[in-house]
């Protein structure tokens, strides 16, 4: 499957669709959900076109992969959330419930999170 360029991701990305931004660099943008799923919800997606998971571990840098990775950390511990704890999540493939095809995690708080819930629709 090809990166599709009209995402809304790759829209935000473009500034063509507006985001309330928590964290921005030179490879990774954070902004708020806009239909949260916790009282904390923030999506965290890199800056390159990649289309999930898989793309992203295959075919991304290993700095490039740390990188993105110690900034999910780093936000979810900017949000307050390291004290409650947090769940990340990312789905891989439309069977897992991706809806938007380009890579990203969602870093959920601020409240208790039952297990199993909110796998799908994110």
């Amino acid at each position: 499957m090809a990166y599709d360029n009209d995402n809304i991701f790759a829209k935000i990305l473009r500034g063509e669709i507006p985001n309330t931004t928590v964290y921005e660099d030179e490879a990774v943008l954070a902004f708020n959900d806009i239909a949260p799923k916790t009282p904390v919800h923030v999506l965290v997606i890199p800056k390159r076109p990649y289309i999930d998971m898989d793309d992203f571990s295959a075919n991304g840098s290993p700095e490039e992969i740390g990188h993105f990775f110690i900034k999910v950390g780093e936000i979810a511990r900017s949000l307050g959330l390291h004290d409650g704890g947090y769940r990340v999540v990312t789905n891989n493939g439309e069977n897992a419930g991706q809806i938007v095809p380009h890579f990203h995690v969602h870093i959920m708080g601020g409240q208790r999170i039952k297990e199993g819930s909110m796998a799908r629709g994110m």
